[in-house]
């Protein structure tokens, strides 16, 4: 049964922005140096590949080692792809918003990266999981983030404000100060322990 949620909506828009932008990444540039501290851009597509995969499950309730194992992003940095990997990243990404796009996802309680939530508050993490690792694979590709607005300020207002940095910790680096006149994105990055003015240029220095 579909949802007229409209959390339900984002994820599906933010999936299709997912999917979109991991069809523009070229092979020859899995290597490169991300925002996120020692991941590469194929260890970073390997993590969304398997929270995606991860969160489907959450919304089934259908718990089990996908679920229940904490995430470990840094294990996939010599991660080889195969060439189908494009592929395989559509069908989990869309998977993870059609399985979102039920209104019995969103109730009572549920398990992902061996955590136990309300089923409305994972919802949101996931959300907010394709929005913030769209932005980091959008600046390691170099390809425009164009999520819509009105879906960075519910993932925005999802995280302000922010917790204290030990709660925050194995989550997000510390609050980057950006001006209150800033681009939501830029808003948005530095919310969550991102720099905005992070690129691979930066990176290399």
């Amino acid at each position: 049964m579909s949802t007229d949620n409209p959390s339900a909506r984002s994820i599906a828009a933010a999936a299709d922005h997912m999917v979109a932008m991991t069809a523009a990444i070229a092979d020859t540039e899995l290597a490169r140096p991300t925002p996120c501290r020692d991941l590469n851009l194929a260890a970073l597509l390997t993590h969304v590949d398997g929270l995606s995969q991860a969160f489907s499950a959450a919304a089934r309730k259908d718990f089990g080692p996908l679920t229940s194992t904490p995430p470990d992003p840094a294990s996939n940095q010599q991660s080889v792809f195969p060439p189908e990997w494009r592929d395989d990243m559509r069908r989990h990404v869309h998977d993870l918003a059609d399985s979102w796009d039920d209104d019995a996802a969103w109730e009572g309680m549920t398990q992902a990266g061996g955590v136990e939530l309300p089923a409305e508050i994972m919802g949101m993490v996931a959300l907010s999981e394709l929005v913030l690792h769209g932005w980091d694979i959008a600046r390691a590709a170099g390809i425009s983030f164009d999520v819509p607005d009105e879906i960075l300020q519910v993932v925005f207002d999802f995280h302000f404000p922010p917790q204290p940095q030990d709660e925050r910790d194995g989550m997000f680096g510390p609050v980057v100060e950006v001006p209150d006149d800033a681009p939501l994105a830029d808003r948005l990055a530095g919310l969550t322990g991102r720099d905005p003015r992070w690129s691979r240029t930066t990176a290399q220095n």
